[in-house]
């Protein structure tokens, strides 16, 4: 079978299979839950059909691998295992009716992501269509920017993750958390720290194929291309659904780029957490 072939079947057996768990179960995050799986088996699958001779294809396999590890913990940390669904998804389900929301489950939450896993991945058929036992200096770069995106998901996935532990045992002990959503650490120049880390992984995977194929002009380009749009939707979405909760994310939003990290505004609300005793005290008696 052509590794293509594979890579084909593969999605539309797990597409099938997400599908007919979330009618089961009532539970829409199943795809969800094969985010963190399926890309690099893709990318593995190429390497396989290259019989492990490919330097650069086998490096992408072993970073898509890294890509995946940090996304399966932290969606594991989260829940995301234990039937925990996307909040969003209960957001849209309430927002239509049953037989709508079955078409958007099957369509868009099922098949399109199932597409879009594919192509995100399809790089690493570039990479195979070109055969090379060299690592140059470009895979070499482009190796330790992909490590460094890494990196730097892994501290907005873990600051966000303090922060919502701090905020759960503030609740637990009979307190309103204080701010109520992150601004701090890389959350001060981005509102969406993790998204630009997510989207530049895989910008960089496609250019592990272009210059496999000695030329940007690649058709795979598409799959980063549906992936940054899909992140910008999902902000948007995600956004509308934080304004509802804390008015003042108005605020954050004037002053905090939304993706791309950047310098923040004048007159950004910033606060800390936890909050510094001092400033919660009341004056200092004399």
């Amino acid at each position: 079978m052509h590794a293509t072939e594979l890579v084909i079947l593969i999605a539309l057996t797990s597409a099938a299979v997400a599908w007919i768990a979330s009618l089961v179960s009532g539970d829409t995050s199943w795809i969800d839950r094969l985010w963190s799986i399926l890309p690099e088996s893709y990318v593995w699958v190429y390497a396989a059909s290259a019989q492990w001779r490919n330097a650069p294809l086998d490096v992408a396999a072993v970073l898509t691998t890294l890509w995946g590890v940090r996304l399966t913990y932290n969606l594991a940390r989260k829940g995301g295992y234990a039937g925990h669904e996307d909040y969003r998804w209960a957001v849209l389900r309430s927002s239509m009716n049953a037989w709508r929301f079955q078409l958007f489950n099957l369509f868009f939450i099922v098949n399109y992501q199932s597409l879009l896993l594919v192509l995100i991945a399809l790089p690493a058929r570039t990479i195979a269509e070109h055969p090379t036992t060299s690592f140059g200096v470009l895979d070499a770069a482009l190796s330790v920017l992909f490590l460094a995106a890494l990196i730097g998901e892994t501290i907005a996935d873990q600051q966000q993750w303090r922060f919502q532990q701090w905020k759960r045992s503030e609740v637990a002990a009979g307190r309103s958390p204080e701010p109520r959503f992150l601004q701090t650490g890389l959350f001060r120049y981005s509102r969406h720290p993790n998204y630009f880390f997510e989207i530049a992984q895989w910008w960089l995977v496609f250019l592990f194929g272009a210059v496999a194929a000695g030329s940007l002009a690649q058709p795979t380009a598409l799959g980063a291309v549906l992936l940054s749009a899909l992140f910008v939707g999902s902000t948007s979405f995600t956004e509308r659904i934080t304004r509802s909760r804390y008015p003042e994310y108005v605020r954050y939003q004037a002053t905090t780029s939304a993706i791309v990290p950047w310098f923040a505004g004048s007159g950004e609300l910033v606060m800390p957490y936890p909050p510094d005793p001092a400033s919660q005290a009341g004056p200092a008696l004399s």
